[in-house]
């Protein structure tokens, strides 16, 4: 082969090679970026109704399915209640059979396949728990935010974001419970959420830019009266809570963080996600490199938001070991390095973004304890 022709054929092979590589790297990144709002996470697996009878229902055994505490399950088209395993029912030994609260949604045929989720209602403040509530629209930077307000008397709002996943009916979870503390409660829908505006990219960014519409949201909260806000997150919405905590020009409003789960570590949770829904390990540092060209995500400014140091108001973190898409470890040496301001509640046998699902009772009473010198 003559020289010429061989430097072509090698630079064609390269670019072949390089665009393959683009091409993998956009579709293993796709996999953590463009998560809908909503969908169960691919790291809890599909698991099949069995029977239903009064009052429980039967599901294929898995360490899923055995999982302590209280979920939603869904399907498509149906939406229910677990509560805790039942012992002493017979039942296969492939199966297990636990407490069915209620079917909010649809039927649990035999046969359908469901997912365990975190999101425990299905609806608004006043259709899934009878507490009075206001639609609200806050002015954001890409457009009206939906959120939903419920009144409270107290000068200290509490404003709650979901995380991966989940909508803003994932903090219907402790609503009832703020409610109950009399504390006003703004809950917000961000870029990407239904009704709420696209982003730009059309890709999730783990909370590095939807930050600024929880800071949206605290301006708003601010207008309305607000004297302080509390900020509680769950999984990248506790990562945008740390980001404003750093950021926001009304950083002294806030009176402190609750972070549910937080993802410390994008990169670690991209890869976590990737890897969920079956991106071959190869393909795992290209679908970094591409979530970072792609959104701009940079881990220096989670890992500031997220510095001991920088931290100046009381935090406390709901997270445990069995979370497979946002490690507990990072969390654990934040509560280490400052243990007078940052407390954490450590919950076992609980998914990503279930502290509360898998102890009720107990998160409740933690967060309790945390909100009343704050009110």
């Amino acid at each position: 082969m003559r020289p010429a022709t061989a430097t072509a054929a090698a630079v064609t092979t390269v670019l072949g090679v390089g665009a393959a590589a683009v091409a993998a790297g956009r579709y293993a990144s796709d996999a953590a970026l463009k998560a809908p709002p909503g969908r169960p996470l691919p790291s809890d697996p599909k698991i099949t109704v069995h029977a239903t009878a009064a009052g429980q229902v039967t599901l294929t055994r898995s360490l899923a399915s055995l999982r302590p505490g209280t979920y939603g399950i869904e399907g498509p088209g149906v939406h229910a209640v677990v509560g805790p395993v039942l012992d002493g029912v017979p039942h296969p030994a492939d199966t297990v059979v636990r407490r069915l609260v209620r079917v909010t949604r649809g039927a649990l045929v035999p046969g359908r396949r469901v997912r365990l989720t975190p999101q425990v209602h299905s609806g608004d403040p006043g259709t899934a728990l009878g507490l009075a509530h206001q639609d609200m629209w806050i002015p954001g930077e890409l457009g009206s935010l939906p959120a939903w307000f419920v009144p409270g008397p107290r000068g200290t709002w509490v404003i709650t974001v979901h995380g991966l996943g989940t909508t803003r009916e994932h903090p219907l979870n402790v609503m009832e419970f703020l409610a109950a503390q009399r504390l006003p409660v703004l809950d917000l829908a961000y870029r990407g959420d239904p009704g709420a505006p696209r982003s730009p990219d059309g890709l999730g960014h783990l909370g590095d830019s939807e930050w600024r519409d929880l800071d949206a949201a605290i301006r708003h909260a601010v207008r309305l009266g607000a004297e302080r806000v509390v900020l509680h997150g769950w999984s990248t919405g506790a990562s945008m809570a740390l980001h404003a905590a750093a950021n926001s020009a009304l950083s002294e409003r806030i009176a402190g963080l609750v972070l549910d789960s937080p993802v410390l570590d994008w990169e670690a949770t991209l890869r976590a996600l990737a890897t969920a829904r079956r991106i071959p390990g190869p393909l795992l540092p290209l679908a970094v490199r591409a979530a970072q060209g792609r959104t701009g995500l940079h881990g220096d400014r989670l890992l500031e938001a997220a510095d001991p140091r920088n931290l100046h108001v009381p935090t406390l973190i709901f997270h445990g070991p069995d979370d497979t898409i946002a490690s507990w470890n990072p969390s654990r040496e934040l509560a280490a390095h400052r243990p007078g301001l940052i407390a954490l509640h450590t919950v076992p046998h609980a998914p990503h973004a279930a502290m509360w699902n898998a102890d009720p009772d107990g998160y409740e009473e933690t967060l309790r304890r945390f909100l009343t010198p704050l009110m």
